[in-house]
């Protein structure tokens, strides 16, 4: 994490005359206490022995540490937890996601009690009912069927954030799924592709419709046609035939879009698997040992420490005013190029998880 990004609303302190900030980890070190016993001392809890308090305020004066008086409010109330309702950890964007909001949550000396909806809207509704009959101080989802009206009624109670997709009246971290979209199409262009697959998934959301309309939209811009037959649609659990049969045309595309990193996955499995010729690939969302293959995967980089950590602070915004007018944050996606989305359309390159036996 860079000293920018600390400073923009990640970190619990005020500035000190050290290079970065003190953390409620620094104090816990230096005092040799855990992060819940400095946030019972800062806090004025009771149940800490004396030598202990001594050594915790010791270690505070030392390194200046100031607390954030808006994760102190947001503990105001009885409880200090903190619910989110994501689609499944197994997702690598949300395990990377979640990893981050609770270790801000930790920091703050804040709980954090997860549920997941399974891509299912009556689960969602059920594991809403589960988490918010909790004391909660504050949500934050990836809503799938729940409606704005149901919450706006949650708001009332405590502060709600959508983060990967929007609800409208309701704070939301996001991004560009069609810009950045748009923008791993005209690369593949520039490379000189003009068969440009799109590999989706059967979602109810419309991040990858969007996506979808993204790839049209950069496509109409080079004045190449679209072909319904180069758009596929992968079941989250089991790989279709039709994804098969379209890497095996004689007319095979050149180039592979993947809308998701689950989806990417199949991709070079299917690949490896059957043994076929490597297209140039780029995948929407970075997943674990993406860059070990040969060549390694060029993803657009939608950072989930990015959005973990706007999601986060706009909740502790929302602590400090509850009133405020709904925010629809677009965090700032790049593509980072390893390879496979650099290919040309002649060349010939073995299947990717070769590089791992």
């Amino acid at each position: 994490m860079d000293h920018e990004q600390t400073s923009s609303g990640s970190s619990d302190v005020v500035p000190t005359s050290s290079a970065r900030h003190a953390r409620i980890t620094d104090v816990a070190k230096l005092a040799g206490v855990s992060m819940k016993t400095v946030s019972r001392v800062v806090n004025g809890e009771a149940g800490v022995l004396p030598g202990t308090r001594d050594r915790v305020l010791a270690a505070v004066a030392e390194l200046g540490f100031v607390p954030d008086s808006r994760a102190r409010s947001l503990k105001r109330g009885g409880t200090d937890t903190i619910g989110i309702l994501i689609d499944a950890i197994s997702d690598p964007f949300f395990a990377a996601l979640v990893s981050v909001v609770e270790e801000l949550a930790l920091e703050r000396g804040l709980s954090v009690l997860f549920a997941s909806t399974g891509y299912d809207g009556r689960r969602e509704r059920e594991q809403l009912a589960r988490l918010t009959g909790d004391r909660l101080r504050g949500l934050i989802l990836a809503p799938v069927d729940v409606t704005t009206p149901e919450l706006t009624a949650l708001r009332r109670r405590f502060p709600v954030v959508c983060v990967d997709r929007a609800r409208e009246g309701i704070d939301s971290v996001v991004v560009d799924d069609f810009g950045a979209t748009v923008q791993a199409v005209r690369a593949f262009v520039a490379h000189g592709h003009r068969r440009i697959a799109f590999i989706g998934e059967h979602t109810p959301y419309p991040t990858v419709a969007t996506r979808l309309e993204g790839y049209r939209a950069a496509l109409d811009e080079a004045g190449i046609t679209f072909d319904q037959s180069l758009v596929v649609e992968q079941g989250r659990h089991r790989e279709e035939r039709s994804l098969t049969e379209l890497l095996r045309r004689p007319d095979a595309p050149t180039a592979v879009f993947s809308a998701t990193s689950p989806a990417t996955i199949a991709v070079i499995n299917t690949i490896s698997a059957e043994h076929l010729r490597m297209p140039a690939l780029i995948s929407f969302g970075d997943f674990e040992f993406a860059d070990v293959f040969t060549p390694g995967i060029t993803c657009v980089d939608q950072d989930p420490r990015l959005i973990g950590q706007a999601t986060f602070r706009r909740l502790l915004d929302l602590v400090d005013d509850a009133a405020a007018e709904p925010e629809h944050v677009v965090v700032p996606t790049h593509l980072i190029t390893r390879g496979s989305g650099e290919l040309a359309p002649d060349d010939d390159l073995p299947a990717p998880i070769g590089a791992l036996r």
